[in-house]
C-alpha cells in the first residue's frame, strides 16, 4: 500500500462510512486551514447523475489542448486514491498527483481537523481544496461527489461555470425519489450570476427546475437543445451555438451520447472565457480519456483469460439510466459487428438492479454476476442473478470475473464468432478489474 493510502485507511478506521449531507463541517476544517478554497483559479464545477465524468474529460483534454494547466478533481477513485486528484502542467497533460505529496497533504488536514467528527469525503475534499491552491494551474474541473446542494465541493463561492449534466433516479434516499427533487439538490452548484451550462435531459421536469433555479439566481444559462447542441453528420460531429458552427472530428469516447457530453464540455469551456480555439477543441476531442467508461481491454492479464478475439468492454455505470446508454451502445456495435453478448455484472445495495438489467432484455445472450471486492456493500451475486432473471435475462451466479471468463469460454464454441463481453454495474468492480488486468489509469 502507498503511503498516502496507509494514511487515508487511518481516517476510515477513526470516521464513519457514507455521506452526511451538510456544509457545516467541510466549512469549519476549511477555515482551519486558511480557507485554500478561496485561493483557486477558475472552477468548472460539475453536477448530473450520469455523464459528469465524460465532461470532465471532454473539458480537461480541450483545455490542456489549447495549453492550459488544468486541475482535476473526481470521484470515487478506481484502482489508487491519487487517481482523485489531477495536478495541472503547463503545456502539457496534467499528472496524478505524486504519493509523497498527497501523503503530506492528508496528514495535514487531519491535523487541522483536530479529531472532529467528519467523513472521510469531506476530509478528501478539504485535500482537493489545498493541493489545487498551493500548487498553481490556469483552471479546476471539480466534479461532485453526491447531488449539489450540501455536497463537500459546495464551498466554491463563484465557479467560471457551473454545469449539470444528465438526470436520472439515483441515491434516493439522499437526494429524493423524484427526478424534479434531485434536479434541485444539483442545481444547488448554481451561484447568483455566475454562468451555467444545462446538459441534455432525459426528463422535461428535470430540465424545467434546472432553467428555473438559474433564472431566479439570474444566471447566464446555456440549455442542449436550446441553445448549443451536437449531432453526427457524415462520420463527424456538428457543434452548434449561439455564436456559431464547429465541423469537428466525432468524440474519441465511444457512444452517440458523448455527441451530447462533448458539447456540454465545449459550451462550459467556451463559457470560462479562457483562450480556446476550434484547433484546441479538434485535439481534445481525439485525445480525451476516462478510464472505465465504455473501456476496451485488449491486453492484461483478464484480456488473456477470454475467448480467442474476444471484445471486451469495461463501464462503470450502475443506473437504469446508463444501463440504457451503455444498452444502445452494445446494440449499436451488434449492427456493424455482430457478436453474442455477456455481461459480467457486480453491483452494490443501493442501486437498482432490476432497472439496470432491463435495458439489455432482447440484446443479451447471458449474464454473469460477480462479487465486489471492494465494497463490504456488494449484492450478493446468487441475489443478483435474480434479479436479472427478474429482467428477463437468462444469469447466472460465479465466484469472479475471471470464473465468468472461463465459463464463457465454454459456452462459446472453437468455431463459433467470438462474442462482446461487457463488464461492469459498479465502478468498484471494474476497479478490481483494472487492477486485476494490470492495467490501472494513468
Amino acid at each position: 500500500m502507498t503511503e498516502a493510502g496507509r494514511e487515508i485507511e487511518k481516517l476510515l478506521a477513526l470516521h464513519p462510512k457514507g455521506f452526511d449531507l451538510s456544509l457545516d463541517r467541510i466549512t469549519r476544517l476549511l477555515s482551519a486551514l486558511g480557507d485554500p478554497h478561496k485561493r483557486l483559479p477558475p472552477v468548472i464545477h460539475v453536477a448530473g447523475t450520469n455523464g459528469k465524468g465524460s465532461v470532465t474529460a471532454f473539458s480537461r483534454a480541450i483545455l490542456e489542448a489549447a495549453g492550459l494547466s488544468v486541475h482535476v478533481h473526481t470521484s470515487p477513485h478506481l484502482v489508487n486514491w491519487h487517481e482523485r486528484y489531477r495536478l495541472g502542467r503547463k503545456g502539457g497533460r496534467g499528472e496524478f498527483v505524486s504519493d509523497p505529496v498527497l501523503a503530506d497533504a492528508v496528514r495535514r488536514v487531519a491535523e487541522a481537523n483536530g479529531g472532529e467528527h467528519i467523513t472521510v469525503f469531506e476530509i478528501l475534499t478539504a485535500v482537493t481544496f489545498l493541493l489545487f491552491a498551493e500548487h498553481p494551474a490556469d483552471v479546476a474541473i471539480i466534479e461532485v461527489g453526491l447531488g449539489g446542494r450540501f455536497d463537500a465541493t459546495n464551498v466554491i463561492e463563484r465557479p467560471a461555470v457551473a454545469v449539470i449534466m444528465p438526470i436520472a433516479l439515483d441515491h434516493q434516499a439522499y437526494l429524493g425519489d423524484r427526478v424534479e427533487l434531485i434536479a434541485a439538490e444539483k442545481a444547488g452548484i448554481m451561484k447568483k450570476g455566475a454562468p451555467v451550462v444545462i446538459g441534455q435531459q432525459a426528463e422535461d421536469s428535470a430540465r424545467e427546475v434546472l432553467v428555473a433555479t438559474a433564472e431566479r439566481l439570474s444566471c447566464p444559462h446555456a440549455v442542449y437543445g436550446q441553445d448549443f447542441l451536437a449531432y453526427e453528420e457524415f462520420g463527424r460531429m456538428v457543434y452548434q451555438d449561439e455564436f456559431g458552427l464547429f465541423d469537428l472530428p466525432s468524440p474519441r469516447l465511444p457512444g452517440r451520447h458523448q455527441f451530447a457530453n462533448a458539447a456540454a464540455a465545449i459550451r462550459a469551456v467556451k463559457a470560462t472565457g479562457l483562450p480556446v480555439t476550434e484547433r484546441a477543441i479538434e485535439r481534445g476531442l481525439v485525445s480525451v480519456e476516462w478510464p472505465g467508461r465504455l473501456q476496451r481491454l485488449t491486453v492484461g492479464a483478464l484480456a488473456k483469460a477470454a475467448p480467442a478475439s474476444s471484445e471486451i468492454w469495461v463501464d462503470g455505470g450502475h443506473n437504469p439510466g446508463a444501463g440504457m446508454v451503455i444498452a444502445e451502445t452494445m446494440a449499436t456495435y451488434e449492427e456493424r459487428d455482430p457478436r453474442p453478448l455477456f455481461l459480467i455484472i457486480g453491483m452494490i445495495n443501493t442501486k437498482d438492479p432490476i432497472g439496470f438489467f432491463d435495458a439489455f432484455r432482447g440484446i443479451a445472450e447471458r449474464v454473469f454476476t460477480v462479487p465486489i471486492r471492494a465494497s463490504d456493500a456488494g449484492i450478493d451475486p446468487v441475489a443478483l442473478a435474480s434479479d436479472a432473471m427478474e429482467a428477463g435475462l437468462r444469469a447466472e451466479a460465479v465466484s469472479s470475473v475471471a470464473e465468468a471468463l472461463h465459463a464463457i469460454g465454454r459456452l462459446v464454441e472453437e468455431d463459433a464468432v467470438a462474442p462482446r463481453i461487457l463488464i461492469g454495474g459498479s465502478l468498484y468492480l471494474v476497479g478490481d478489474v483494472l487492477a486485476d488486468n494490470g492495467t490501472p489509469p494513468t
